[in-house]
């Protein structure tokens, strides 16, 4: 097929021989099928903000760390520059998150290069050697269905173990591999310890999870691992081999009403008196 523009400059440079064909079109990127030697990778080349229908949103973008105090006051204002930096901020957080996740052990496409907004990677194939199929496009029966949900709650653990939450999870984004799932589509992977909407987030992705599985295997519709995986992060408990039980206990203590009207009567009393201190 034709080179896309995009790709070209690779191809100029010699990091790519072929592109072979389109392999799918998202909200936030095109992925082609190239060939690199004698190895077949792909490239994922991201659409431009203005025909993206998954924006920069700021909620993910909290906590990520700016090269300086330019680029930041940059994005800020939302000068041209400013959004190029930020363009450009969203591309390299998908590459940093593959090289960070691979290295810890959680199944992601292993990366190979950025270079102007295309991802060069590995190509996931199913046990025939064709690219894998989306985990939305398959057939499951319930056992299969408990077992990857379990093998993505593993990942799920081993990625927040690393300091990373996908922050949009689904069925969409998974790829089931010829050794099972693989976790795509990172760019707007979200720093646990420096975002205040990491829990959420966490607790959203594992639902996401949950809720499809839940088709097959009803039984996951009233599992709460999100909570539980949360506590166990912020307790600093959570581990990869971390033995989780989908439950969370609730604290339920009968209120001390005396104690609380108590504190509630010493706060007026102070108040009182710090008026009467500022009028005298």
């Amino acid at each position: 097929m034709k080179t896309p523009k995009r790709i070209q400059p690779l191809v100029s440079e010699g990091l790519v021989d072929e592109v072979l064909r389109q392999l799918m079109s998202g909200k936030e990127a095109t992925v082609y099928i190239v060939r690199c030697g004698e190895e077949i990778r792909c490239a994922k080349v991201y659409k431009d903000l203005k025909q993206r229908s998954f924006r920069n949103n700021t909620s993910y973008q909290e906590g990520r760390k700016t090269k300086n105090s330019r680029q930041a006051r940059a994005m800020q204002k939302g000068t041209r520059y400013g959004r190029q930096m930020q363009e450009e901020a969203w591309q390299s957080a998908e590459v940093d998150a593959l090289y960070r996740l691979a290295a810890a052990g959680v199944r992601v496409p292993q990366p190979y290069l950025c270079h102007q907004g295309v991802l060069l990677m590995e190509l996931v194939t199913d046990a025939e050697g064709q690219p894998a199929p989306r985990l939305n496009d398959i057939e499951m029966t319930a056992e299969q269905a408990l077992e990857f949900h379990a093998e993505l709650l593993r990942q799920v653990v081993r990625m927040l173990c690393a300091g990373l939450i996908h922050g949009d999870l689904s069925e969409y984004n998974i790829l089931v591999g010829a050794d099972g799932p693989v976790i795509i589509d990172l760019p707007q992977a979200v720093d646990a310890a420096g975002n205040s909407n990491a829990g959420e987030m966490l607790e959203r992705d594992v639902a996401n999870l949950a809720s499809y599985f839940g088709r097959f295997a009803p039984e996951l519709a009233d599992t709460d691992y999100g909570k539980e995986i949360w506590r166990l992060y912020q307790a600093g408990n959570l581990t990869p081999d971390s033995q989780l039980t989908g439950r969370i206990e609730i604290e339920q203590r009968i209120a001390d009403v005396g104690a609380v009207l108590e504190e509630v009567k010493l706060a007026l009393l102070a108040e009182e008196r710090r008026r009467l201190y500022q009028a005298g």
